[in-house]
């Protein structure tokens, strides 16, 4: 079953991925595996997380931030 580009618009029930930035870094990651969102060896400090719900050709359809602080050691 296609998962991205127009032809995933033709099933049914759509499956759905996410994009995820973090730090507001000029590239994001595309997720469609439906299992938790594991972010690890961020270094001390404020950080954002954008996670943008997505339709298969990748147009964001809803969003979230998520801004947590990793504690030094």
């Amino acid at each position: 079953m296609p998962v991205f580009g127009p032809g995933a618009l033709d099933v049914s029930p759509r499956i759905g991925h996410i994009h995820v930035t973090v730090d507001d870094a000029p590239w994001r990651w595309a997720d469609a595996s439906g299992e938790p969102l594991i972010i690890q060896s961020l270094p001390p400090g404020s950080h954002k997380v954008l996670i943008q719900l997505a339709d298969p050709t990748h147009r964001a359809i809803d969003q979230g931030v998520v801004e947590l602080v990793i504690a030094e050691k």
